[in-house]
């Protein structure tokens, strides 16, 4: 299973029933310093959270302020999301980001004590604009049904 998965209609949300959804709207998601304040919130990220890139990184490899063992980030209107930031070099590190990190916790071992394990998944209405960049950068997806 790929770590991003567009989804059709709101309906194909019943598979992730189970999961904690947390919801972006790509409409208010335009910049990156968008996305962290809506990031943060929706996720109840701690009060250190930094606003950047490196910090993100940190707390989606992180969660133990989190009691869900299973999380999907949604992205709506995904058309629109960061659509105002410029630097594509920024969209494909943030599309990095969240495809390491829903890769690394696939990875984390039930015995080991100090890391509960989660499932990381990024789900995003259909947009063929960012279909389109992540065709162009490399990243593995799945078109949900």
């Amino acid at each position: 299973m790929a770590n991003f998965v567009f989804i059709p209609s709101e309906a194909t949300l019943s598979q992730y029933a189970d999961f904690r959804l947390a919801q972006i709207d790509g409409q208010q998601a335009q910049t990156l310093k968008s996305f962290y304040e809506q990031i943060a919130k929706t996720l109840d990220f701690p009060d250190y959270f930094g606003h950047n890139l490196d910090s993100l990184d940190e707390l989606l490899n992180d969660f133990d302020w989190l009691d869900d063992e299973k999380i999907a980030l949604y992205i709506t209107n995904a058309d629109h999301f960061l659509a105002g930031e410029n630097n594509e070099n920024k969209k494909a590190d943030l599309l990095n980001i969240l495809d390491a990190a829903a890769e690394d916790w696939k990875w984390v071992d039930d015995e080991d004590e100090e890391v509960t394990p989660r499932q990381f998944v990024v789900l995003l209405q259909r947009s063929e604009g960012l279909q389109n960049l992540m065709d162009k950068e490399g990243f593995d997806y799945d078109l949900a049904e």
